[in-house]
């Protein structure tokens, strides 16, 4: 039994063969700008074949494209800043004696961490 050809109906009324027209046209260069002709071939400087089809698929398929990670995202280490954060100075706050009275040690402020440092500025 002969392969039966399908053909569409155009908004016209006129019946096309796909499969004719994409064999007619295979040695054509396709529109855009990947140098290649309908078929899939690379094409090179005067319309020339470099590699063809087959190539290209076979390149393709060797090659394992992603690969899956089976560590989980929560176990993972979080990423290293490559700069390390300036550190603040720390302010030291001199507190006024009697010349009799003996030294109190001077006090240090403790820098703000998290929270209290994002918020230091707003209020």
């Amino acid at each position: 039994m002969a392969q039966r050809r399908k053909l569409y109906r155009t908004m016209q009324g006129r019946m096309v063969d796909i499969e004719k027209l994409r064999s007619a046209n295979e040695s054509v260069q396709a529109v855009g700008n990947m140098n290649v002709n309908a078929r899939g071939d690379v094409l090179g400087k005067g319309g020339q074949i470099v590699t063809p089809k087959e190539t290209v698929i076979k390149k393709y398929y060797e090659q394992p494209r992603g690969k899956v990670d089976d560590t989980p995202a929560r176990a993972k280490p979080a990423p290293v800043n490559k700069v390390p954060p300036t550190p603040k100075a720390v302010e030291t706050k001199k507190i006024a004696t009697p010349k009799a009275a003996p030294k109190v040690a001077e006090k240090t402020v403790a820098p703000k961490k998290g929270i209290d440092e994002a918020l230091d500025g707003l209020e």
